[in-house]
């Protein structure tokens, strides 16, 4: 790079297009360096977990990248699979595919309420 004070308006813009060029090109390789650098970490945890007999659902409850909300508790079932009673739903949220299909051959909410 030569003294920008002695450029012209066309050399500064070409050389700041080239400056911003290898700039985007520093923050994909960043990246992908990133990406490939949470693979190996994980690869490494869940190797150290599986020597323990451990897996990461273990240790994250099964619920991996989902953080509770403070004061936040579980609402209470009102409804209930009709064939299998530990599929419930709390009428909060998306219904349940179980509760779609139930609706879908006739059941009314009432029919499948606790």
């Amino acid at each position: 790079m030569s003294d920008v004070k002695k450029m012209s308006r066309e050399q500064l813009e070409k050389e700041a297009a080239e400056a911003e060029a290898r700039l985007r090109e520093l923050r994909k390789a960043q990246e992908e360096f990133d990406g490939r650098r949470l693979k190996e970490l994980r690869g490494e945890i869940e190797a150290m977990l599986g020597k323990e007999g451990f897996t990461l659902a273990d240790l994250f409850g099964g619920k991996q990248g989902k953080k509770p909300v403070a004061g936040a508790a579980k609402a209470p079932a009102k409804y209930r699979h009709p064939e299998n009673g530990a599929l419930t739903w709390s009428g909060r949220g998306r219904q349940p595919g179980w509760y779609k299909e139930a609706l879908a051959q006739g059941k009314k909410p009432e029919d499948l309420a606790i």
